[in-house]
């Protein structure tokens, strides 16, 4: 294994392996150095359950952005509670985050694009870097069906945005109905805003409830074109 396996190019032949065994083989190769980045969804939960039955000491971690709803908030607390883990809550940087609020308002991100992207660096983006520096791996709970800007997503790539350091997406061919039908059969904890007609969820003022037969992310950042749907947090570095 290299001094910096965080540092070299993914295997590109892991896509056929199942969420388990991705994740064996992530925490073979990168642990301690590797932590599951969650935003205490669907999806992260059920990465959650399965690397706890890989693992129970692995290194997890959220955003808080300020901005969330109560209810991410009390999963976050179930989650702990569950699977005896600490969970690292990660801030905004203060001295960034009160000029724009001074400058601009507690709701800059309606007035344009680039408005919005600058809410979610400061409150986002930016805290994950600086916890990113500190992994050579990271895991998240993206699937290709959540998003015309994740379709291509592999179950490990590298990740050119964060210092080439490895990404793992274990369920990035998993549907929605797997993801629940895991969850139900596994009794995970999830949030309770998923039952209101919520399939993602980000920060309170930006997610809203979507209308049967909309796509899993119409509910964020609803007023702005499905291209432009990411918070920066999945970024890629274009072809």
């Amino acid at each position: 294994m290299s001094d910096t396996p965080g540092r070299k190019a993914a295997p590109p032949d892991l896509d056929h392996l199942d969420a388990k065994a991705v994740l064996k083989w992530a925490l073979d190769q990168y642990h301690p150095r590797i932590a599951l980045a969650s935003s205490l969804g669907a999806e992260d939960m059920v990465v959650l359950d399965l690397l706890v039955g890989i693992r129970p000491g692995v290194r997890v971690f959220t955003l808080d952005t300020g901005r969330l709803h109560a209810e991410t908030y009390e999963v976050l607390e179930r989650a702990r509670r569950r699977y005896g883990v600490t969970i690292e809550v990660c801030f905004p940087d203060r001295s960034a985050l009160e000029p724009l609020l001074q400058a601009k308002g507690f709701f800059s991100f309606r007035q344009s694009l680039e408005d919005r992207k600058e809410c979610c660096r400061i409150r986002k983006t930016d805290p994950l870097k600086r916890k990113l520096r500190e992994l050579d791996a990271w895991i998240t709970g993206l699937r290709r069906e959540q998003a015309v800007t994740r379709a291509d997503v592999h179950k490990v790539e590298t990740d050119e945005l964060n210092g080439g350091i490895v990404k793992v997406n274990p369920l990035a061919d998993w549907t929605e109905a797997q993801v629940w039908d895991y969850i139900r059969a596994h009794n995970v904890p999830y949030n309770e805003l998923h039952d209101k007609g919520f399939p993602s969820i980000g920060c309170q003022p930006c997610t809203r409830a979507v209308q049967p037969g909309e796509d899993l992310r119409a509910g964020r950042w609803w007023w702005e074109s499905p291209e432009h749907k990411e918070c920066g947090l999945h970024g890629r570095v274009p072809r």
